[in-house]
């Protein structure tokens, strides 16, 4: 059985490295300009990763070391982490599903509306007392002011490929009709009725188009990418603690059933 066990050891070891894509997904999902001012799926990925990590070691010690109970309950609770890793890839896949750009006429960029985005995305960019946080957190960022440095005629401007989130926040609407002066400055609304967002509004750098409905349609557009990026990184790893989960367990049965029939065979011996 000592053989079996150090199999066991080093498959749980895998398991442990598998965690460590799980944690870098969540870290990743909390770096950069826009993932920092928004707090989502950060934490929760965090601290699943880092239960895979802890049960991982768990089954480690107890196959190097022999302890069955130990792995009996690295197999319990490595069976929980892999069901509820599959049902935070599947959420994730369900919420981003919807949601994508609109073209407009002349234009490079895409526009966003809200409307298009799952109801959890909107319900946590609607209420007004969490979109000051993040509407204030973005105003402080490069995001828009970046672009005056950047284009300085509307033809190139009109053929930028704009992230979702400067195309929502730093410009009014396409629809509004507003005159080009700069990306950050625009004047002369031709259709102000044509959107709520057109009264929103505004040349001041710090209010822009942050409070714009196009705003957090741009922002749930740049959060779908990313969290479309880490759904494939979290992915992998399930599909690798699913493997290793099943070898273990092979593993496992077979060193019990060998270390029975070592029993079975050394008592009929002294009988």
């Amino acid at each position: 059985m000592p053989l079996r066990n150090n199999v066991i050891g080093c498959i749980n070891f895998i398991a442990v490295l598998l965690s460590i894509p799980v944690i870098s997904a969540g870290i990743w999902l909390a770096m950069g300009t826009v993932k920092s001012c928004v707090t989502l799926l950060q934490w929760p990925i965090i601290v699943l990763g880092i239960l895979i990590l802890l049960v991982g070691l768990a089954g480690l010690i107890g196959g190097f070391w022999r302890i069955t109970w130990l792995l009996v309950v690295y197999l319990i609770a490595m069976l929980v982490l892999i069901v509820l890793l599959s049902v935070l890839i599947g959420f994730i896949y369900m919420v981003t599903m919807k949601g994508s750009g609109h073209p407009e006429p002349s234009r490079a960029y895409l526009e966003y509306s809200l409307q298009d985005f799952s109801g959890y995305l909107r319900q946590k960019v609607q209420k007004s007392y969490k979109w000051d946080r993040i509407s204030t957190c973005l105003s402080a960022t490069n995001i828009c002011p970046e672009l005056n440095q950047t284009f300085t005629i509307a033809h190139d401007f009109f053929n930028a490929p704009l992230s979702p989130i400067q195309s929502g926040c730093c410009k009014p609407p396409t629809k509004c009709g507003f005159q080009f002066m700069s990306p950050t400055n625009w004047i002369a609304a031709i259709n102000m009725s044509a959107d709520m967002d057109c009264l929103q509004w505004s040349n001041v750098e710090n209010t822009l188009c942050y409070g714009c409905d196009s705003c957090k349609a741009g922002l749930l557009a740049n959060l779908k990418v990313d969290w479309l990026k880490a759904d494939i990184v979290l992915l992998s790893a399930l599909i690798g603690l699913i493997i290793v989960y099943i070898i273990g367990c092979c593993a496992f049965r077979n060193a019990k059933t060998e270390d029975i029939f070592r029993k079975y065979k050394q008592g009929y011996t002294y009988t």
